[in-house]
């Protein structure tokens, strides 16, 4: 869609494209640009609107920035380069913009979107610790690979860790996910997520209420924390230390009414503080994704633990690996010197058993992953 603009008044230009240029501006949260609209109408008016106006509106050092901004901005640049990049812009007044996450006290007055944007789909966030255990992971994986089975959306922060695994698994799963950037889309952070960033789009979307080159700056983490939560049913802790990102994002699931829900884990794994924190005060300790849906009141998933296919009853050598793997990894030759087979049968079993996803590599090493319940 070609549009030209000929001067700073000319009206040309869609009303989305201020929107997208109001989204540019340091400053312009979601009540500020609020109360531009209340007062002058559409962000059109309220961008091509005299500097007295908006210090009226705005006073103070956020109203100067604003107009300090505004005159190095070319709205017709942003709109276009938002195009070209093939990002798909929702407003807050579109109809397809999510209910759910309308109702929150301070939506995003937009959203940058890459693939499709879950509306009033069914949707669980896990969400957990960067530096997380093989446990966590394991476990991380397993329930977004079961939810999605069940027809769940799984949303979180593509961030290292948990996030990574929990999307990784729903992919696994057949099924979709989410990921909400604390950067912009054209900016995907961490760098090493840019493959995982796509494979989501394709079958799912990736979203970011920021600028499309906004950089991963530590502040907007904690703000699209928001976001998670509110495009979901419920929240899943699965590792996370007692004052972590994961936390804020249970503490604003709960403000926003949605079910909170931890991971049991190890006593002795720091991980573990933050999900048993919050079940020692009202969140619901779940498993597997089976318990996920029972609290949220949706059906059950209609997956079973996995087996080998010609295994019905699990093979001795299946059963006898499965014994001696956890969430620790273990090296193939490690096993062999456990269990007495032979190392070209325990790497024929062990291929077996990963496909069926029974187990998964971590490292040079295997763990054993929850089976669905």
């Amino acid at each position: 869609m070609r549009r030209t603009v000929k001067g700073m008044h000319d009206r040309s230009l869609p009303e989305a494209a201020y929107w997208v240029a109001f989204s540019h501006l340091p400053g312009i949260g979601p009540r500020r640009f609020d109360r531009l609209l209340e007062r002058l109408g559409t962000a059109a008016a309220a961008w091509h609107a005299p500097d007295s106006a908006l210090r009226g509106i705005l006073p103070g050092e956020g109203g100067e920035r604003l107009i300090a901004a505004r005159r190095g901005l070319d709205p017709e640049a942003c709109w276009q380069a938002v195009e070209r990049a093939g990002i798909t812009v929702v407003l807050r007044s579109d109809r397809g913009y999510p209910p759910r996450l309308a109702a929150i006290a301070d939506p995003p007055f937009l959203l940058y979107v890459r693939g499709a944007l879950l509306v009033e789909e069914a949707a669980v966030a896990i969400v957990g610790s960067r530096r997380a255990s093989p446990y966590g992971l394991a476990v991380a994986e397993c329930l977004g690979r079961d939810l999605a089975r069940a027809g769940v959306w799984v949303v979180s922060g593509l961030a290292r860790g948990i996030d990574t695994a929990g999307h990784r698994g729903a992919l696994d799963g057949g099924g979709q996910t989410l990921a909400v950037l604390g950067s912009g889309l054209e900016r995907v952070y961490p760098p090493e997520a840019r493959s995982l960033a796509r494979r989501i789009a394709a079958s799912g979307g990736v979203v970011s209420e920021l600028a499309p080159q906004t950089p991963p700056l530590a502040g907007h983490f904690p703000v699209r924390n928001r976001i998670i939560a509110g495009l979901s049913l419920g929240v899943v802790v699965v590792e996370g230390a007692a004052d972590s990102g994961a936390l804020i994002t249970a503490q604003l699931a709960a403000e926003q009414g949605r079910e909170v829900m931890g991971v049991p884990g190890p006593i002795t794994g720091e991980g573990s503080r933050g999900p048993h924190a919050l079940i020692r005060d009202g969140a619901a300790l779940v498993e597997s994704a089976r318990d996920v849906l029972e609290v949220l009141g949706l059906q059950s998933p209609q997956v079973q633990p996995q087996v080998p296919a010609h295994e019905t009853d699990m093979s001795e050598t299946h059963l006898r690996l499965l014994a001696q793997l956890g969430v620790e990894p273990r090296l193939p030759e490690e096993l062999a010197e456990r269990t007495g087979l032979e190392p070209g049968d325990i790497l024929v079993a062990l291929l077996a058993l990963e496909t069926a996803g029974r187990i998964r590599r971590s490292g040079a090493g295997y763990i054993v992953l929850p089976a669905g319940r």
